[in-house]
């Protein structure tokens, strides 16, 4: 379906990077809404009653996502340069040790393993980075075996999540994937399925990244418009045999194609046609 128009590939990056700040800083604790978040990002606004950090953490989430778009698009691979000047734009101004690993010992509060000792990193970084390039998994498979094993590594004092975040979608856009954006609204989901993979189950977080991989994907697609536009599932269900309660079981069970924008479940004609053929029967 390529090549998008100029103007329409332009908006839809503008979007993702606009929407991955958001989340990303929200599961965090950073209390900016989404209108917010880009009216600081695109609109170099401030917000009043919200803190000057919250304001960073918009501004260099937002850069540092520009940063991996040039390193995918230089096919740079993930190194330890990589990994720290991520750092270093996300903590920008906010963290003392800004690119820096940490070098003292840190506890994570819930979680099942103590993050290696400080002296360590390097050589377990290596053993990531080597792991990573020398994988035969699938490539999202990959991508979820990277996130978990640095945020278990814990590189750095503070940051480590919007990092991990931001590398796995270098990796999947150095495998020609589309961004992923992991959901404030999901953050329950996502610890859980980081805490299963601390036991040894990574299936669940695997699941929980191809998920979020289908909803790049149907978002990517929802550009082009038409047949794959995107719109609520209470407009397009008057259309089928099935209630729209129905059918929002069914996009949470991950049966139907679908995505939730704000508190809606949303999908396209092409989506609901396809599970129409394999699960249900048009109206007559």
């Amino acid at each position: 379906m390529r090549p998008l128009p100029a103007d329409v590939l332009r908006n839809l990056r503008e979007e993702l990077i606009v929407m991955h700040t958001y989340h990303s800083n929200a599961i965090e604790g950073n209390t900016l809404t989404l209108s917010e978040t880009q009216l600081i990002v695109q609109e170099g606004l401030t917000i009043g009653g919200k803190s000057l950090q919250e304001h960073l953490e918009a501004t260099n989430n937002a850069k540092a996502f520009e940063l991996i778009e040039a390193l995918a698009k230089d096919k740079a691979g993930i190194t330890h340069v990589t990994i720290q000047s991520v750092h270093e734009i996300i903590t920008k101004s906010i963290l003392e040790e800004s690119g820096k690993y940490r070098m003292k010992n840190v506890r994570i509060s819930g979680a099942i393993h103590t993050p290696p000792d400080w002296t360590k990193i390097v050589n377990q970084i290596d053993w990531l980075l080597s792991d990573v390039k020398n994988s035969k998994l699938h490539p999202i498979e990959t991508a979820a075996c990277f996130h978990h094993r640095f945020v278990e590594i814990h590189p750095f004092v503070d940051g480590n999540g919007r990092v991990a975040r931001l590398l796995t979608n270098l990796y999947l856009f150095s495998h020609e994937y589309p961004a992923i954006v992991l959901k404030k609204e999901d953050r329950i989901t996502y610890y859980q399925c980081l805490k299963a993979a601390d036991s040894g189950d990574l299936t669940p977080f695997t699941n929980f990244i191809a998920k979020a991989v289908d909803e790049g994907l149907t978002r990517s697609l929802s550009v082009y418009g038409g047949y794959d536009d995107l719109l609520p599932l209470g407009v397009l269900a008057k259309n089928t045999p099935y209630s729209q309660e129905y059918l929002s079981l069914r996009a949470r069970q991950g049966v139907l194609d679908a995505m939730k924008i704000g508190k809606r479940w949303h999908t396209s004609r092409r989506a609901l046609d396809t599970y129409l053929e394999l699960h249900g029967k048009r109206n007559s």
